[in-house]
């Protein structure tokens, strides 16, 4: 609740310095419209822009989903099996510096106009930073709990799965706050380049023909959706994480601590 509540508190603060910038500086209403003409077009266009959020939400959830397992398989690979990460993670690093604006037209001309392509995107977005931040969070494991590990006779792959992904699991929820409020944005993007629904279609549509209030009332939407998913996580990590918030070793730990005293 406080992360909802910080959200609310910084959306009534960012209206109020809105209004406060239309009521000092009296722009044209095309350029910046006042809020409560946007809080009217959200009102007057809401069946169409509960459409449109519907198709960019399905894009957006599916795009998080694949995107998290992509890159949560390729840390886990990389740092599984040493020689073939060596080899997969310049890859990696190559397709992470290429322009996303780039991309987007290859993704719509390889997978169409449809769902697809939008899914794609809104998951390469969301990959990288969720890679990076588990793989980083593996290879930082403590080497004297890996030795504490050896000397129960654990396999590599036991220690992987029972001592550095857990302890990887807070690196793996910092990656995620970086990447969820990014999934909306590969989402629109994918849909400004090729599509036929969706908010991205919906702003390009309305720029076109200078409706400025049901523009910014896409964007309005868009940013709820991005604060919405990053509370998310936010409420999250205690849950996918409670040891890292305890004092006490985690139970996992606790009972490689148990076992070693055993062979001693």
């Amino acid at each position: 609740m406080r992360a909802f509540r910080a959200i609310a508190l910084g959306l009534v603060a960012g209206i109020l310095a809105w209004q406060a910038t239309v009521l000092l500086l009296e722009p044209p209403r095309y350029m910046l419209p006042p809020p409560l003409d946007v809080a009217r077009t959200l009102w007057t266009h809401a069946a169409r822009l509960g459409r449109e959020t519907l198709v960019t939400g399905v894009e957006i959830a599916l795009g998080l989903v694949l995107g998290v397992a992509a890159g949560m398989a390729t840390a886990l690979a990389t740092v599984a099996l040493p020689r073939f990460g060596a080899v997969l993670w310049p890859q990696v690093l190559i397709l992470q510096a290429m322009p996303v604006f780039a991309l987007a037209p290859l993704l719509v001309l390889w997978f169409g106009f449809g769902i697809a392509s939008k899914v794609v995107m809104a998951a390469l977005i969301i990959f990288f930073p969720v890679a990076s931040a588990f793989a980083d969070g593996l290879r930082r494991t403590d080497p004297d709990l890996l030795d504490a590990t050896a000397l129960t006779e654990a396999s590599h792959f036991q220690a992987l799965w029972h001592v550095r992904v857990p302890l990887a699991v807070p690196a793996l929820i910092s990656g995620l706050r970086v990447a969820a409020p990014l999934a909306p944005l590969g989402a629109v993007i994918g849909e400004w380049v090729g599509a036929s629904g969706g908010l991205g279609f919906l702003m390009i549509q309305a720029n076109a023909r200078m409706q400025t209030d049901l523009l910014f009332a896409a964007l309005a939407i868009l940013a709820a959706l991005t604060l919405t998913l990053r509370a998310l996580v936010d409420q999250l990590a205690p849950r996918l994480a409670p040891w890292a918030a305890e004092e006490a070793p985690p139970p996992f730990l606790q009972r490689f601590a148990t076992r070693k005293t055993q062979t001693r």
